[in-house]
């Protein structure tokens, strides 16, 4: 590391190189919108786990490697006449300008409102509903829900569809409702296993991981962060009774039931 300070307009240089027909990288000048795609995502997650693990250590160098994306889309944007950076940021700013009159009351970057007057959040979360509203209809786009992407994780995803419908007042009051609705659906997929129906068992299953992220919901938590943390908390456990199976030599399929809870247990007081 040189320790030089880059700025912005050095990155989107590099990308112009890395890109140039004549001397630019072989693989960089491979690569497609669609190509791409799989090492956005997993930048995404590199961020999110950085963050979940509280490294903010690393966190710029994610966050980097996550802005190289939208300047590696910016470029092959460029290169066919489609749209460049400047474009990006330009329609990005204008967008959240135009999204948050609460603080741009004029519409303008510059303009700001009286300090002296309490904004109003119900109102501002109506403002924005009302402008994604219209935002869709531009777009063809008539349904409430037409604009939640196919691509978002099951567990988002099945949040932000329940979040838009109760924009609309689809909704149960408050958890008891759901919690109810639980109860119904584990009495529902514990039928279809007792039937042997396969098919049945998969769609019960799947309304009753709906009914929990609706849960979640109601009980103002991220499903996907919970289960992230769920998962992790599982991991850490999992670890420390292979560490004393490896300790005394034994082999975990060669223990009982009763004695890996035993280990189990002792795992968990070990990580409170």
């Amino acid at each position: 590391m040189t320790g030089k300070n880059y700025q912005l307009d050095d990155l989107l240089r590099l990308m112009a190189r890395l890109r140039d027909p004549d001397s630019g990288c072989p693989w960089d000048l491979k690569q497609s919108f669609e190509t791409i795609v799989p090492f956005t995502l997993e930048e995404v997650y590199e961020v999110i786990d950085t963050i979940e693990r509280e490294d903010f250590t690393h966190l710029k160098e994610e966050l980097g490697d996550l802005l190289f994306q939208v300047v590696f889309y910016s470029r092959l944007g460029e290169e066919q006449g489609l749209f460049d950076f400047a474009e990006v940021v330009s329609v990005l700013v204008e967008k959240l300008v135009n999204r948050h009159p609460h603080v741009f009351p004029e519409g303008t970057l510059e303009s700001r409102r009286a300090t002296d007057v309490p904004p109003d959040e119900t109102a501002i979360k109506q403002t924005w509903e009302d402008l994604k509203r219209g935002q869709r209809r531009e777009k063809g786009q008539h349904s409430i829900l037409a604009d939640i992407p196919l691509g978002l994780p099951a567990l988002s995803r099945a949040q932000k569809l329940q979040k838009r419908a109760a924009t609309q007042g689809f909704d149960w009051p408050d958890s008891s409702g759901v919690f109810a609705k639980l109860d119904e659906e584990i009495a529902e997929l514990k039928i279809a296993i007792q039937q042997g129906d396969s098919q049945a068992v998969e769609e019960e299953l799947g309304d009753l991981l709906f009914s929990a992220v609706n849960l979640s919901r109601h009980l103002k938590v991220d499903a996907e962060s919970v289960l992230r943390r769920a998962s992790r908390k599982f991991e850490a456990r999992f670890q420390l009774v292979e560490r004393q199976l490896n300790r005394s030599g034994e082999k975990m399929s060669d223990c009982s039931p009763d004695y890996l809870e035993k280990l189990w247990e002792q795992a968990k007081q070990q990580s409170q």
